[in-house]
């Protein structure tokens, strides 16, 4: 199920619950509900693998002391049969919501004492809130019914691309609670800024083998996810500890959800449902101070939220860089992070652009970490990014220790695609700031390394914009070329990157005569472009850098797939990219990365279907499900893994043909429709032959119409049966037509379930490259075309803004005027018209 179906679902859902709950509070029901889900089919997994089989399930109950302390020991759980999501399924109008509140209560209390820091009390914002459903018993589970049959099918797995339970959060946050989660501070991270700030980190503590990461106001806990999902790329997914604090008891709740759900060992989870500023956690009593340092610190804390200072003048979190003002607790949060790193640790935090140039308080704690070298790097997003506020943000990287003593400034704020009505940070711009980042680089209108004496004398001032000027340079027009004609050459050398790479270019393109201005030489500057030796070479120099590169990939993902390890490999294929491109001139390496992430989600979602159910999934053919009036029907097949239209267009080539042709004349038909309604008179139109709107025949008009037209005597009348007789022809054939090309569709959909049923190895291994690697191939085939394409757009625009000059303007104003004055010679009328033609032919400069 892909973002739009569930979002779709949980509208629909969420529309019918309205009456009931409110809009904000939905999420606490739809997510609690997902995690018993996912904990009740985790039992019956892990039972199944320890022999139980189905028939099994129903002996699952409390009594059976050796089965209830297996669970309690292994998952730190127990949930006996009748209390499995499953079972509540299959109950039918047998469920009551009784069973719901039985089976929670049990599940608090079956909890093993070595698992209750992570599962004791997880359903509690849940079963508080069941008595809101309805007021009668009947309407309490009528309202949960319903969400168990949505629930039932939103996916479980870690296979969708995305972080299903933190997309549900955002998704309702932004759709009906926008409002109460500004109020709440309930700004989900979006995946995109969590993974940036997560390889950051990740990129820091490549070389430990065991690490521990905190997030103080984890929400949905997206960030920790994240961080441990990029660190697992160097160590074991075991050998990370997960520490999250969160002040919502519900919001929470959902932390130690998802965090069990993505398969994290609860024994490495440690939370807290705490306010972060005012109790300082996670602590260590075996230390002094008590306080437990972490490797790695991440944060996405509510933005300019009111605190309370007051007292805290002595507390070691603020001693010695100050306090944040009561009405804006942004530098408290980031003390506290600050404070909670270990000396070699890491810490990212996302805050408002704010914090880097407001004065006061602030200003004071800005100097302080400044001068103490904590500030690592400021990295300025789009606008526009986070759900609920469209204030502009920025990362901030700090560290305890670090062996430089400046800070890297990127304004990262251009680097972005539109999606609805939110800005999305890509892959590739992404991988651009992390680059950056490591690097240290610096870039023009992106990023500079700023010395700590330039800071001072900014007065500590930190806006990026100071440092880094990413506005697009203002068009500028040259004044004589405007009058007299001419490309200035100044203009042309801003093309320099292209005329470095193709160094004989320039020349066949402009011709110079010793002034400071050119023209452009050629009739077709685009035939000459495309035709240059300049060219040609470059063309020739991309194409060997990527001649074996379909090659590589079907070795590195087909031949070697059980080899493949998924998490690391686009990294993999990414460095290779770049090394080819190493000596490609004017290829922006990162646009070619987007074009590897733009398919690489596809297939990683492959390669977790493969790599589980073996290389014979590829053959796999399922029943394609949908809903209809509300209940889920089989509407045809599908491929498990490849697309049915893919088969088609490779293997069955031929039926697929004889289908098109036939709908080609279908179309055709249409067109001579309307060259037969266009050859109507116009009283023929306004009668019943046509409809209403006079675009298309009506049927029974024109066959009440022939009748008629049956002795037809005039000549009009004639031609008039003769184009409805016509009609009649292509109807028959329209209609036969549409029967034959259905019956085909219907042919053709259940062989190419035949086809990959009983597709050779040959053919899986080439569907597989179609599916995976093609797309890729081809993607990289239209950079260089691209890169031409913009250099001919820019020649030629240089060509036209200097074309008409205002002295060839002002020659056609005195020729218009010329020509007028002597139209005005023809005319006659009294003294007074004369005198009045005079007059204005003195003006347009006639005598």
């Amino acid at each position: 199920m892909n973002k739009q179906q569930l979002a779709s679902r949980i509208w629909e859902s969420a529309n019918k619950m309205r009456s009931k709950i409110e809009a904000n509070e939905y999420k606490d029901y739809i997510l609690g509900f997902i995690f018993y889900k996912f904990l009740s089919d985790r039992e019956v997994e892990y039972l199944k693998k320890n022999d139980w089989e189905d028939g099994d399930l129903p002996e699952l109950v409390e009594e059976d002391k050796e089965v209830v302390e297996q669970c309690r020991h292994n998952l730190g759980y127990f949930i006996e049969y009748r209390n499995l999501f499953s079972t509540w399924i299959s109950m039918g109008r047998d469920f009551d919501a009784s069973n719901v509140t039985d089976a929670l209560s049990a599940f608090e209390r079956l909890i093993n004492d070595s698992h209750k820091k992570v599962f004791s009390g997880v359903f509690e914002t849940l079963q508080t809130g069941l008595s809101k459903l309805g007021e009668t018993s009947n309407a309490r589970t009528k309202a949960i019914s319903d969400l168990l049959q949505l629930i039932k099918d939103i996916p479980m797995d870690e296979k969708q691309g995305y972080d299903v339970l933190g997309f549900i959060y955002e998704y309702l946050i932004s759709n009906f609670a926008a409002n109460a989660g500004k109020k709440a501070g309930e700004f989900y991270t979006p995946h995109e800024v969590s993974l940036l700030m997560s390889e950051i980190v990740a990129y820091h503590l490549k070389d430990k083998e065991h690490i521990a990461i905190y997030d103080p106001t984890s929400g949905s806990g997206s960030l920790l996810i994240n961080i441990g999902h990029s660190a697992s790329k160097y160590m074991s997914r075991d050998s990370i500890r997960y520490y999250a604090q969160e002040l919502k008891e519900n919001t929470y709740n959902l932390t130690r959800m998802n965090l069990v759900m993505r398969g994290i060992n609860p024994s490495n989870i440690f939370t807290r449902n705490a306010d972060t500023l005012e109790d300082d956690w996670p602590i260590d009593l075996e230390s002094y101070p008590p306080v437990l340092r972490v490797d790695a610190v991440v944060s996405n804390p509510p933005y300019s939220q009111q605190w309370t200072p007051e007292g805290k003048e002595l507390d070691p979190r603020y001693s010695e860089y100050g306090l944040a003002p009561k009405s804006k607790a942004d530098y408290a949060f980031l003390l506290h992070d600050l404070y909670h790193i270990k000396p070699d640790g890491i810490m990212t935090i996302v805050l408002p652009h704010g914090v880097l140039f407001r004065g006061g308080e602030e200003e004071r704690i800005r100097t302080n970490l400044i001068e103490k070298n904590n500030i690592d790097a400021i990295i300025g997003l789009p606008a526009n990014i986070f759900f609920g506020t469209g204030i502009p943000t920025i990362i901030m990287v700090l560290k305890q220790q670090r062996d430089n003593n400046d800070v890297l400034i990127i304004d990262a704020s251009k680097g972005y695609v539109k999606e609805g009505k939110n800005n999305k940070l890509q892959a590739s711009d992404i991988k651009r700031i992390v680059d950056t980042y490591i690097s240290r680089k610096n870039i023009d209108k992106y990023s500079k390394v700023v010395s700590r004496s330039e800071i001072r004398a900014n007065e500590y001032n930190l806006n990026i914009p100071r440092y880094v000027d990413s506005s697009e340079n203002a068009e500028s027009w040259d004044i004589y070329a405007s009058m007299m004609g001419g490309i200035p050459n100044a203009e042309i050398d801003e093309l320099s990157m292209y005329w470095d790479a193709f160094p004989e270019l320039r020349d066949l393109l402009f011709a110079g005569d010793g002034t400071p201005y050119s023209s452009v030489k050629v009739e077709n500057v685009k035939k000459e472009i495309e035709n240059s030796a300049d060219i040609e070479r470059f063309r020739k120099k991309f194409t060997d850098s990527f001649a074996d590169f379909d090659d590589v990939l079907r070795n590195k993902l087909i031949t070697g797939m059980e080899t493949v390890q998924v998490s690391k490999e686009e990294a993999v294929i990414g460095d290779d990219i770049f090394a080819r491109l190493a000596d490609v001139p004017l290829v922006d390496k990162y646009a070619a990365y987007q074009i590897l992430d733009d398919n690489w989600n596809t297939i990683a979602m492959d390669f977790d279907v493969i790599l589980t159910e073996g290389k014979d999934a590829v053959r796999g053919v399922d029943p394609n499900m949908v809903v209809k009036k509300d209940k889920e029907v089989q509407d045809g097949w599908k491929g498990r893994i490849l697309p049915f239209d893919l088969v088609q267009k490779e293997l069955l080539r031929d039926e697929l043909a004889q289908i098109t042709e036939k709908e080609r004349r279908i179309n055709d038909i249409s067109s001579e429709y309307e060259e037969l309604i266009d050859n109507l008179t116009e009283d023929d139109k306004q009668s019943d032959i046509l409809n209403d709107t006079q675009d298309a025949f009506n049927a029974k008009g024109v066959a009440v119409r022939l009748k008629e037209l049956r002795n037809a005597d005039t000549e009009e009348e004639k031609a008039l049966k003769v184009t409805l007789e016509r009609y009649t022809a292509l109807s028959k054939e329209e209609k036969n037509l549409k029967k034959a090309v259905k019956d085909m569709n219907v042919e053709l959909h259940m062989k190419t379930k035949i086809v990959i049923e009983n597709l050779t190895d040959a053919e899986v291994e080439e569907m597989l490259y179609r599916k995976w690697i093609f797309p890729i191939s081809a993607g990289m085939k239209t950079i260089p075309e691209s890169i031409v394409g913009d250099l001919e757009k820019k020649v030629q625009a240089l060509s036209s803004k200097y074309a008409n000059t205002l002295t060839d303007i002002e020659n056609e104003i005195h020729s218009a005027e010329a020509e007028l004055c002597k139209m005005l010679d023809d005319l006659v009328g009294n003294e007074f018209d004369m005198a009045g033609l005079a007059c204005l032919k003195k003006l347009l400069g006639g005598e």
